[in-house]
């Protein structure tokens, strides 16, 4: 006989909105498609048209920025009509339709422009597709569907390089070949979110939001809301970027072919833990997740600045990806607990802007950090961050509603 906790699997499923299950499609096929390109992109640059480093350097940032700052707008306006589903397709479609120029440029002022364009668009679609998780998905499944589409999300952020390196060796390194089979997944994409996410009419009686980003809305995002923000702020200047990883699985002897292999053991670990880390903060509490995700980055930190083999490199690696399973989904899920349902865009919005600043000021600190002191003295610095955040979820416990503060 099955008892009643098999019945109801710990995962739930069956339970999950299909537009849930859709919005997580639409994110991996545009991850495999973007990250086919992002992977070969630099390459590209140097290789084929002779670009210089400093300006790999300077697209690749402006671009990134140009994403961060763009989210806070789009999630913003979103409030103000009362739709996600229309930015965050409009998003999507202007990633797909640049994909086409990478394989089509003759020149690096194309090249500049279909990045930045690429970046505009996911822009747009972050914030407004992360309200519309929220607001599809049952509060009670909250967790479950940020983490199952964080899961499928990074599914496609290390599928995409690894086809690329197939269909790079298929095509005897014919970059334009991989760049054109890129924009397939781009353009399947857009059409399931256009033909297979539907947006739930908003709820009757809803609060309209005429100036999303005045100061009078900021404040009623709330205490609980700005404690989220605070505490993930100072968690992410612990978490650098994952470029480190490959350079200190550099640093440790590990042969340069051989480095990514790195970043598919954090990603593979990432898409197995945050579906599940969600479902598990729905049944125990956001907290307790949490709690153990910033400690095993605290792990993850002194393992690698302590260890000096591959071995030790590819424990470190592991946890980071499960510190990241435990955590990035349930952030976002905070975020929508908090939030109150008519700012939600601009929550996330203003969160991605912050966090996104956090990380560049981050990876700053961590390559300064690396000059002068080396690998240990940067994930040792990275240690101390964590712990900090660590020190401050209690305060964030004590200030969230009670479905965030069980556990």
């Amino acid at each position: 006989m099955t008892s009643p906790s098999a019945s109801s699997s710990f995962l739930r499923w069956r339970e999950i909105p299909g537009g849930i299950w859709a919005l997580g499609v639409v994110s991996l096929l545009m991850d495999v498609s973007s990250e086919m390109i992002h992977a070969l992109f630099p390459l590209y640059l140097v290789t084929v048209l002779g670009t210089s480093m400093v300006t790999v350097g300077v697209i690749e940032g402006i671009a990134e920025a140009t994403a961060s700052i763009t989210k806070i707008f789009s999630g913003a306006l979103s409030d103000r009509l009362g739709k996600r589903k229309l930015l965050a397709a409009f998003g999507y479609g202007l990633a797909a339709f640049t994909k086409p120029v990478f394989p089509l440029a003759s020149s690096i002022g194309w090249l500049v422009a279909a990045r930045f364009i690429d970046r505009v668009g996911k822009g747009i679609r972050g914030a407004p597709r992360d309200a519309l998780v929220a607001d599809i998905s049952p509060p009670h499944l909250r967790g479950t569907s940020f983490g199952l589409r964080q899961s499928l999300d990074t599914i496609g952020a290390f599928l995409g390089p690894l086809l690329a390196i197939g269909f790079m060796y298929v095509a005897a390194n014919n970059f334009t070949f991989v760049f054109w089979i890129a924009v397939v997944p781009a353009f399947l994409s857009f059409a399931v979110i256009v033909f297979f996410v539907h947006e739930p009419d908003r709820p009757h009686g809803l609060r309209p939001v005429r100036s999303p980003l005045s100061v009078a809305e900021l404040r009623r995002l709330g205490l609980p809301y700005w404690l989220v923000v605070g505490v993930a702020t100072m968690f992410t200047l612990a978490r650098f970027s994952e470029a480190f990883l490959l350079l200190r699985a550099q640093s440790v002897g590990l042969a340069l072919a051989l480095v990514p292999a790195v970043m598919v053991v954090m990603n593979i670990v990432y898409t197995l833990s945050a579906w599940p880390a969600g479902a598990l903060s729905d049944r125990a509490g956001r907290f307790g997740v949490l709690a153990a995700g910033f400690a095993l980055l605290l792990v993850a930190d002194l393992v690698l600045a302590l260890g000096a083999s591959i071995g030790t490199v590819a424990i470190g690696a592991a946890l980071w990806g499960l510190h990241m399973g435990l955590t990035q989904g349930l952030l976002a899920t905070l975020i929508a607990d908090t939030a109150p349902p008519e700012l939600r865009g601009t929550a996330f919005g203003m969160f991605n802007l912050v966090t996104g600043l956090a990380m560049l000021a981050a990876s700053v600190i961590a390559g300064a950090l690396w000059d002068v002191a080396g690998p240990r003295g940067t994930f040792l610095a990275g240690a101390v961050f964590t712990a900090l955040a660590l020190g401050a979820l209690p305060i964030l416990r004590s200030s969230l509603p009670f479905a965030g503060a069980r556990g």
